[in-house]
Order: structure tokens, then sequence, then C-alpha cells
């Protein structure tokens, strides 16, 4: 026994020294890779910044410039001046998007050129480094730009063109939805998906559902028929289902509180005074919302079932005129941070409704 005791106590001991000579090798690594590290350092590139800022003024933004109107329109999913007011706005915010002088008297990059390339990403959801060829802005200027650039069109857009309907709406979408055959009816409500490519593995169930087959992000919303987006909610998990999403919203906090603007309207003779979303199937049978008949057998409930489910596609137009106007919503998100997400979606929602605004009729039938 005495001889097996000694003889486990020789192997611990060897797989002790074992241990300290790798630990030894590795921490002499480190300190070999840190010390190349500080005799080569990373490699500047000297990007020609002010020759392609001049080249970007004279292709959009000067009296002649190279591109006309409607393929800037295509490029920049708005018109020339209405991009130009939001560069101001974005200056009036924040002096990052304002032109700074290094301590090399250079110019860095101009307020164009980093609203250039945060509205290229959300436009066409390309990768950062995608435009160094075209902007001379590298891959990580890039990403801080376009965060920058969503959290101040939030600051500077959001309390106006994310606001919940003023009692001025609230007549205006009751008028359009009489006319459109649906008294009391404000919009239509449904929810869509965004792929999560970077999902942490340990939370892709929580994010998977059956359907989706890989972990997403959900937005609730409400539109209108003009495709104003009149409420969004968002990060919640793509476990979900649309009823689990409701019951997470705040689509109704102010009826909750009591302080909902007041409607009233007549349908067959009698007077309600609870406006109402048009929905899907899946929905709870609540006054609030109106869905259709599932298996109509009257001329009667087959005509309503035609008109409901034609009217409440105007959610899913909202949906696809959003993802088509900001690609980046229909490629697989590719940051890590749920609220940056968020951030993103609620800009390319304020993006969308000002458009909607500069570009609408004044009369939509």
């Amino acid at each position: 026994m005495l001889d097996e005791f000694f003889a486990e106590e020789d192997m611990i001991d060897d797989v002790i020294s074992q241990a300290a000579v790798i630990m030894k090798a590795t921490v002499e690594d480190l300190i070999e890779q840190a010390s190349n590290h500080r005799l080569h350092p990373r490699n500047y590139i000297n990007r020609p910044r002010e020759e392609y800022h001049q080249r970007l003024v004279d292709d959009y933004f000067t009296e002649n410039p190279l591109y006309p109107a409607n393929i800037f329109r295509r490029r920049f999913r708005m018109c020339r001046p209405f991009f130009l007011c939001i560069v101001d706005a974005l200056g009036q915010w924040s002096d990052y998007f304002t032109t700074k002088v290094d301590a090399l008297n250079r110019r860095g990059l101009s307020p164009l050129q980093k609203c250039t390339a945060a509205i290229r990403q959300l436009a066409n959801g390309s990768a950062p480094d995608h435009l160094d060829e075209s902007l001379k802005i590298g891959e990580t200027t890039s990403m801080e730009a376009m965060k920058t650039f969503v959290e101040g069109v939030i600051a500077v857009f959001g309390e106006k063109y994310l606001r919940r309907p003023t009692v001025e709406d609230d007549e205006r979408l009751l008028k359009i939805g009489e006319r459109r055959g649906f008294p009391g009816m404000f919009g239509s409500i449904d929810c869509m998906h965004w792929q999560w490519e970077r999902c942490p593995t340990a939370w892709k169930g929580q994010f998977t559902r059956g359907d989706q087959k890989a972990p997403t992000l959900i937005l609730e919303a409400v539109a209108s028929h003009d495709l104003w987006i009149w409420h969004a909610f968002f990060v919640v998990a793509g476990s979900n289902n649309d009823i689990n999403v409701l019951n997470q919203s705040t689509l109704f906090i102010e009826q909750l509180k009591g302080q909902a603007p007041r409607v009233q309207y007549m349908v067959n003779g009698n007077q309600y005074n609870t406006g109402y979303y048009l929905a899907d199937g899946i929905y709870r049978e609540w006054a609030v919302f109106v869905k259709s008949i599932s298996m109509p057998i009257t001329e009667k409930d087959k005509l309503f079932a035609q008109e409901q489910e034609g009217k409440r596609k105007d959610i899913e137009r909202a949906f696809g005129v959003l993802c088509h106007r900001w690609t980046i919503l229909k490629r697989p998100a590719r940051l890590y941070d749920r609220g940056q997400i968020e951030k993103v979606v609620l800009a390319c929602i304020i993006l969308h409704n000002m458009i909607v605004e500069d570009e609408k009729e004044e009369d939509i039938e």
C-alpha cells in the first residue's frame, strides 16, 4: 500500500510539472506576441477622403450633378432636398455630423460621407466595408456612422414621426375608414419577423419558432391606408406568437389609463364609442379587433370577409414597402446588441414615415 501511495504521488508531481511547463510556454508566447504587436503596429491606410468627398458632391449634390434626381431617389430612398434636411438636422443634434480637423490639420470625414454610408447600409443591407471603395470610409467608422445616424434619427425625428395618433389624426383616420366602408377603423395590425443571424447560441431556443427555422425578433405594428406606421413594438423573442406579443405590447396603454381620444361613429343605426383595428384570425375576440369570417356561407358574409381581408392588407403593404425600402430588414441582422437592433428598426420606421409624408398626395382615396 505504501509503494502504491508513493507511486501516485510521483504521477501527480509529473502532471504538475508538465502543466507548469505548458503554462510557462503559453505565457512566453503571449509576451512575444505583445512585443511583436508593439514592434509591428497596425498598418495605416491613407484614404484620400477629401478627394472622394468632392466626388460625392459632384455626383449628387451640385446644381448640375452627374446623377439625376430619379437615380438619387432610387439610391438614397428619398429626394435630395429631404436628405439634406436630415443631414443638417443631425449636424445640429451632434457635432459627430460636422467636419472636424485633426492634429495634422487634415479635414476628417464630411457629414455627407457619414450620412451616405449610413443610408446605404440601411437601404441596401450592405456590409460596412463595402462602402470603403466609393466613400473611403473604413469598416469600423462606417458601422459607427450607421449606429450614430439611427440614434440621431430617433432623437431628432422620433417624437413627430413615431407618435401616437393625435385627435386630428384620429379624425382623419376615421374619415378614411368610413370612406372605405369601415367606420370606426384606425388601421390594421399584424407582426413580422426579422431573422437574427448573430443570436447567442444559448438564446437560440428562446428566439426560434418552428415555422421560422432560425432565431428571429418580432415587430408588432399598426398601419393606415397611406402606409403610415402609427405603432411599433419590437425586440420580442421570435418564439412568441402574435397574442404573446400583444400581451407585452404598449398599444393599449392609453386606453388602460383612460387617456385615449374619444370617438363616435354609427354602424347600422347603432352608435359606438370605441375604435378598432382590422386583424387576422389569431387575435382575441376583443371589441377593438374586427376579424374576417373564416367560413362565410351567405353572400353577406362573403362580401364582409372579402372587404375585411382586402382592407387588412394595409399592414402587409406597409411591411412590404418598409422592407423593400430598407433592405437591411430583409436580410439577417448582423448586430449582436438587441438594443442596437431595435434602434435600427425604429429609425427605419421613422424614415419610412418621413418619406410617406413627403411624397403622399393631399387626398387619399
